[in-house]
């Protein structure tokens, strides 16, 4: 290579939101490269936070199976044991397998891989820094899809032993007999349930007054319910007001209205939000404008930067931190560079959160729509209803959608379940297509599955339900 090649796009940062731009780039035919600090690909969500987590999550829900549930099925398994090392070991082969997979898609794209940090040279300029070597890179645009970080609780620092974030508690070389967590968010959840299935207690710990404050309101206080009722100690409205070691134990010092409690863990995960990764890209030397409040890159409605060819997407831009909305966003902002006419569709993006049961939403809450003052119809529909759910003893949660009651279109649907994850998908396609709550209705669906709780709580929104309303 030599000291200065030219690119049509370079991208920083391999992630689900890079990695996808690159690709796209490529098939647009621009010659591109693809700029990754770490060694090995995929960024913090196929490395540190997506797939390591669901790995664990599969994991740890089929031990909790075998252990507590496989009974009631007629299966008898005699005394369940957990290796924890096997369970770590196989973590860490599908991480492996899929950045393996990552680095095989950018090569089959002839897409240059280069390792290596990365720091803005210029408007059209990139170095890269790699132990002694550095190099510097031209290009006609530069795409930054450099992700997010855990965000630190002063007083609360991260030793990545006793006190982690995240990427912490994905490796832990032992179940911890007491886990506390800070945050009552989708990534605290989710890592709280890992734990608890593999016999952790397990105490959140959240200022506000509920936890997953971004769910719809209704959905958020079933999840709440049900992940008590599997033994999770779940305290709101709840302040850390410090930490210290005490012998093998951590001493963490709460406050709740008027009263005060010291708590003692083995583990404190710190899970209260993430910030956007730019430092060391060299945004201010070239004039990138960041917002001061939130530290996220400001972009247009193209994903272009105060800079007009440098572009950013994904947790460097304002919007929910997911890694599909990064890959939508990078291949809106390549399509944007090659002159095709491309958007994200902000109100079909779906959240979910992997516990058990898993919680899936698009579109508007309950909450929301009252807010703006919409005009609109409810219609819910619970898992014990469903034969499907039956046979497999998974009937806890619903189906709730929220339609406008003069043209029925649909607002926003909400799933609390088995298997939500997978449903949303088919309310994400409603809501981008337009659809109303009687087209979902009279779609037919397949019987008994759990997707047939979708259409009876669309009949419920389109007040045309073989039931009633």
């Amino acid at each position: 290579m030599t000291s200065k090649e030219t690119f049509d796009l370079i991208v920083i940062g391999s992630g689900p939101g890079g990695y996808v731009a690159a690709v796209r780039a490529a098939q647009l035919g621009m010659k591109t490269a693809c700029i990754e600090k770490n060694e090995r690909l995929g960024g913090v969500c196929l490395n540190v936070g997506c797939i390591p987590s669901k790995a664990l999550l599969d994991s740890s829900e089929y031990y909790h199976l075998a252990k507590d549930r496989f009974a009631e099925h007629g299966i008898k398994t005699g005394r369940v044991s957990l290796d924890l090392g096997r369970m770590m070991a196989r973590k860490e082969k599908v991480v492996k397998e899929l950045t393996d997979n990552v680095r095989q898609l950018l090569e089959g794209h002839k897409i240059t891989i280069i390792q290596g940090a990365a720091q803005l040279a210029g408007p059209d300029q990139v170095t890269v820094t790699k132990g002694k070597k550095k190099q510097t890179l031209a290009a006609k645009h530069i795409l930054l899809a450099t992700g997010s970080a855990p965000v630190a609780v002063p007083g609360l620092d991260f030793d990545e032993k006793m006190i982690v974030s995240s990427t912490g508690a994905l490796n832990f070389d032992a179940v911890p007999k007491h886990l506390g967590i800070v945050g009552g968010g989708y990534i605290g959840l989710e890592l709280g349930s890992v734990w608890m299935r593999l016999g952790a207690k397990v105490t959140v710990i959240e200022m506000l007054p509920k936890i997953a404050t971004g769910l719809d309101g209704q959905v958020g206080r079933t999840l709440d319910r049900i992940l008590r009722k599997q033994g999770m100690d779940i305290r709101v409205k709840t302040k850390v007001t410090g930490a210290k070691r005490s012998g093998k134990k951590l001493k963490v010092s709460v406050e709740q209205a008027d009263s005060k409690e010291a708590l003692l863990f083995d583990r404190l995960l710190v899970s209260v939000g993430r910030r956007p990764l730019t430092e060391g890209l060299g945004l201010e030397d070239v004039g990138v404008e960041v917002d001061e409040r939130s530290g996220q890159v400001k972009v247009d409605t193209d994903y272009r930067t105060s800079v007009s060819n440098i572009f950013a997407i994904g947790d460097l831009v304002a919007g929910p931190m997911l890694a599909h909305k990064a890959s939508a966003e990078g291949i809106a902002a390549v399509e944007t560079m090659a002159g095709k006419p491309s958007e994200v569709n902000y109100d079909a993006v779906p959240a979910i959160v992997y516990t058990h049961p898993e919680v899936a939403s698009v579109g508007l809450t309950e909450e929301q729509v009252k807010e703006r003052g919409i005009p609109y119809c409810t219609g819910s529909y619970p898992f014990t209803g469903a034969g499907r759910a039956r046979c497999m003893g998974d009937t806890d949660g619903f189906v709730k959608i929220l339609s406008h009651s003069r043209t029925d279109r649909v607002l926003g649907i909400h799933i609390i379940g088995a298997r939500a994850a997978d449903m949303i998908a088919e309310g994400v396609l409603a809501m981008e297509f337009g659809a109303s709550s009687e087209d979902i209705a009279r779609t037919i669906h397949g019987h008994p599955t759990f997707s047939e709780a979708l259409m009876e709580a669309a009949m419920g929104a389109s007040e045309c339900s073989i039931y009633g309303s």
